[in-house]
C-alpha cells in the first residue's frame, strides 16, 4: 500500500494508495483538487517503479502562503532504482531530475524536501525504530516575518 498524504489549510488529508494485481491504484481521495501533488506522484510512480513506499506532504500551510497552497513539499519514496544510487546526492538527483518541471525557477514548487531510501535501507530504519522527523517550522525566509511564537509590543 502506498499512502499520498497532504495538508489543506491546517488539516492533514491522507490518500492512500492500494496497489491492485492490474497494476493500477486505487486512490480513497480525490487528488484532482490537488494537482500539484497529484502531478508530483504520478511522475515519481511513472519514472521510479516500483515504488514500495510513497508520502506526499504538502507542508505548505507551514509557511507564509495562502490557504490551500501547494508550493512546499515533503517527499518520501522508497524505490528498489535507489539501490543503485551510492550516495544521498544521487538519489535527491533522481528525483529533482523527475520533478524538474515542478520545482523550476517558474515552477509552482518553491521548496522540496527529499528524504528517498532503497527498500533495504528502509527495512533497516524500520528494524531499528528509527523514524522521519517532522520538517522544521517556517523561520520566514530572510527573517523578516516574526516568528510564531513572537508577540508584537507597541
Amino acid at each position: 500500500m502506498l499512502m499520498l498524504r497532504s495538508i489543506v489549510g491546517h488539516t492533514w488529508q491522507r490518500f492512500y494508495l492500494c496497489k491492485k494485481s492490474s497494476g493500477k491504484s486505487l486512490m480513497s481521495t480525490d487528488t484532482a483538487a490537488f494537482p500539484v501533488s497529484a502531478s508530483i506522484k504520478s511522475k515519481l510512480e511513472a519514472a521510479l517503479a516500483p515504488i514500495e513506499h510513497l508520502e506526499i506532504i504538502n507542508e505548505s500551510s507551514k509557511h507564509n502562503v495562502p490557504v490551500n497552497s501547494e508550493t512546499h513539499f515533503k517527499v518520501i519514496i522508497v524505490a528498489s532504482v535507489f539501490e543503485n544510487c551510492k550516495t544521498l546526492i544521487q538519489r535527491h538527483r533522481l528525483v529533482n531530475n523527475v520533478l524538474r518541471d515542478e520545482i523550476a525557477t517558474d515552477g509552482p514548487v518553491h521548496a522540496l524536501s527529499i528524504i528517498a531510501k532503497s527498500p533495504k535501507q528502509w527495512k533497516a530504519m524500520m528494524i531499528e525504530g528509527k523514524v522521519v522527523p517532522p520538517s522544521p517550522s517556517c523561520r520566514g525566509g530572510d527573517g523578516s516575518l516574526p516568528s510564531q511564537n513572537s508577540t508584537t509590543e507597541k
